[in-house]
């Protein structure tokens, strides 16, 4: 692999990403400007946009890596990713652009007159927000590293500099343009490299690895195990070590026997072709016969039922409660582009779905070292290379490598700029619009890129999963039933976002902070959704019936608005 080009590839998205930020600067004038784009995007460029954002670390590597660790499991990742979208179209999508609402605590206050129902949405904006952010850090720097050997903080770093200079300089104008762009460069930088990597794939005979009981390396291949981790080894295999293995200094061929052993950091193992791979994952994930079956390989590795049931509601439910996403469709100039711009997106994420999808596929047979690191996240940079090789393969894999960049650039703009906005009008308001959104959005990139630092064990697309818990868990139902039920009150919406919003919040941060274990004690704190979802909108019914005397006094008003064409109320026509 050759460095240079990757930098170079790195050094030209960023390049335009500032350059495009730069064009939206003369755009933006007004706090409108700044926050929604003066609600005049158009649907493509909004739809084109949106996928941009929305397409992030867990999208462009994270699914890859999964399913080369878990199988046809986590095709539920792009399902629930894409199909949220509908439930989006079908519920929310056109009432919300109606409500005139800048933010989702904008709106959480005008349809429920409460300021404390604002600070717990804005405090929860920020939470998910920052969910989201980190991931798109982490993988930063994960792509950075893998492609240039560089430390494991510098993607993150660059990647936080580079959107705070495009949000800073023209906040939404600027970056609907850079998004706009991100997508497309994104489905060039996945789609042009599987061209080739399937041609070799088909020129070899279309190798499956299916053939064997378990993963083995096709070609010799030197790994450097990049920090102390257990192996599970189901097998007998002998490998070359230089370093520490169980607690010894080796230089020379090591036997692992069947069970688990410790390899110390920095220790180099080197696996001859036809070597059995042994892995950093669990013996549940190993065998081919099993990563290839349904409910065998999900994380929740004790009751995966649950785990796909519970993954699959957040992904359903969690896309209408994500800040930076909602924020989109106030850009759109009424809610039948609204509308529009949603059915685009759909088509759109089912075409690039497909891309990650065959990527993760290919890579259990072609980079099955990856299991032995736990780095899974890297299948889809180190591919080209493995397949293509010599200087194609290296200029495709810079290429995929500035794919990944804009990934996550796209993604971290977007969710900076919906954080800011709130923190901005719910915590710096004195400082005056315009400055009070360039100082929230330091505080909004500089939070994550911190925690990315700390919480670096988890997977991204499994990161990027706990913020849809969270999401699905609180501004879900406040949005279903703040659109449609003019019975929710106040007192409910507070009961149900500390119910939901908390229990999932909890959860998530035992499972950062710490591994939740198994049974079913960890199956539940790893995907929280399926019960923090239905107690949610229990506690908000249940709330609001106690409470039903309080249902504001305008809400037949703010319903009319949300439910009514524009024509109508605007006195137009």
């Amino acid at each position: 692999m050759s460095s240079a080009a990757d930098i170079v590839a790195v050094s030209l998205v960023t390049g335009a990403t500032v350059g495009l930020g730069a064009y939206g600067i003369r755009l933006s004038r007004t706090t409108s400007d700044f926050y929604v784009a003066a609600r005049s995007v158009s649907p493509m460029l909004n739809a084109s946009a949106i996928g941009g954002e929305y397409l992030s670390a867990a999208s462009f590597l994270g699914v890859a890596g999964l399913i080369l660790a878990y199988g046809e499991d986590m095709l539920w990742y792009p399902v629930g990713y894409t199909v949220g979208y509908l439930v989006l179209l079908l519920l929310v999508a056109a009432p919300l652009r109606r409500s005139g609402a800048y933010t989702l605590p904008d709106f959480a206050e005008s349809r429920l007159a409460s300021k404390t129902v604002r600070r717990l949405s804005s405090l929860l904006v920020v939470l998910i927000g920052w969910l989201y952010l980190m991931p798109q850090l982490q993988g930063a720097s994960l792509t950075l590293t893998t492609a240039t050997g560089a430390p494991r903080w510098l993607g993150g770093a660059l990647v936080a500099v580079v959107v705070l200079a495009t949000v800073v300089s023209g906040g939404m104008r600027s970056i609907t343009f850079v998004q706009a762009f991100q997508y497309w460069l994104k489905v060039a930088a996945l789609s042009l490299p599987l061209i080739f990597v399937l041609a070799v794939w088909h020129a070899q005979g279309s190798p499956s690895p299916t053939a064997t009981s378990l993963p083995v390396m096709r070609t010799t291949t030197t790994v450097r195990v990049p920090e102390t981790l257990d192996l599970q080894v189901l097998q007998p295999v002998t490998v070359r070590a230089h370093g520490v293995v169980d607690a010894r200094a080796v230089d020379g061929p090591v036997l692992l026997t069947k069970g688990r052993h410790r390899v110390g950091s920095g220790t180099q193992l080197t696996l001859d072709a036809g070597t059995v791979v042994p892995q950093a994952v669990d013996a549940s994930t190993q065998l081919n016969t099993s990563w290839v079956r349904p409910l065998s390989g999900t994380p929740s590795h004790d009751h995966p039922l649950y785990g796909t049931y519970s993954l699959v509601l957040a992904t359903f439910l969690g896309t209408m409660g994500l800040p930076h996403v909602l924020v989109r469709f106030y850009t759109n100039p009424d809610g039948r582009a609204a509308r529009r711009t949603t059915l685009l997106v759909l088509g759109l994420l089912s075409g690039f779905y497909l891309l990650p999808t065959i990527y993760g596929a290919l890579a259990r047979t072609y980079t099955p070292d990856l299991l032995l690191t736990g780095q899974t996240d890297s299948a889809v940079l180190l591919l080209p290379g493995r397949l293509v090789g010599g200087t194609a393969g290296e200029l495709l894999t810079a290429l995929v490598t500035a794919g990944a960049f804009a990934a996550f650039l796209s993604t971290s703009s977007g969710l900076t700029v919906s954080v800011a906005g709130v923190i901005a009008q719910d915590v710096l308001p004195r400082l005056g619009s315009v400055r009070a959104f360039r100082v929230a959005s330091v505080v909004a990139v500089a939070a994550p890129l911190v925690l990315s630092l700390v919480a670096a064990r988890l997977p991204l697309a499994d990161a990027v999963g706990l913020a849809f818990a969270v999401a699905a868990s609180s501004f879900c139902p406040l949005l279903v039933l703040g659109i449609w039920w003019r019975g929710l009150t106040a007192a409910g919406a507070i009961a149900g976002l500390v119910v939901g919003g908390g229990l999932a919040t909890t959860a998530v941060l035992v499972t950062v902070a710490t591994d939740p274990g198994r049974g079913w004690l960890g199956a539940l704190l790893s995907e929280p959704a399926a019960w923090c979802v239905p107690l949610a909108f229990l506690a908000m019914v249940v709330g609001s019936w106690v409470t039903r005397d309080r249902i504001p006094p305008g809400t037949s008003r703010v319903l009319a608005r949300m439910h009514t064409p524009e024509v109508i109320w605007s006195g137009a026509g």
